[in-house]
């Protein structure tokens, strides 16, 4: 977490990390879970809004992965200091069994997000003009736009400039 800007988030049992920089402001979480991932409020992330199940959930649905997440007890030392910080306890929580989504291989899935880029999940290589492998990947998004500054990847532009779909 060296952007200053990162945050972390934690009920205890799991922490959530937000890099910002990642954000394209899909909105995934906030419609798919408000009561933990409210933009309106601060802090925007209220880790006692759900049961860690749920927040694991819709964080893995995050189509930037700006938001992840670990359980406490598997923190490196740095993170659990970072964590132990910000909330004033060193306290390691040891996780109850939940039933995690393995990496298992799924066919790719494209989403087109409205007004915004697409989104591409699954297992997938992307390979660059020379043919050579840019990055394996698990999900990432796509500009539609044209004004990314990390072409080919979205990077929120679409919302500054307002760009908007075209029906015919």
């Amino acid at each position: 977490m060296d952007d200053p800007r990162n945050r972390q988030y934690t009920n205890g049992e799991i922490t959530v990390f937000w890099e910002p920089s990642k954000c394209i402001h899909a909105t995934t979480c906030f419609r798919e879970l408000l009561e933990v991932f409210n933009p309106g409020r601060r802090p925007w992330v209220n880790m006692e809004g759900a049961s860690s199940r749920k927040i694991i959930e819709v964080v893995n649905k995050c189509p930037t992965q700006a938001l992840t997440w670990k359980y406490n007890s598997d923190l490196s030392r740095e993170e659990q200091e970072s964590v132990s910080q910000k909330n004033g306890t060193k306290d390691e929580v040891t996780p109850e069994t939940l039933t995690e989504t393995e990496e298992q291989s799924r066919p790719v899935s494209i989403k087109i997000m409205r007004n915004g880029p697409i989104i591409v999940e699954g297992e997938f290589r992307i390979i660059g003009p020379e043919g050579n492998e840019l990055k394996t990947l698990r999900m990432t998004s796509f500009c539609r736009c044209g004004n990314s500054g990390r072409m080919p990847f979205c990077d929120g532009t679409h919302r500054k400039i307002g760009f908007t779909d075209h029906n015919g």
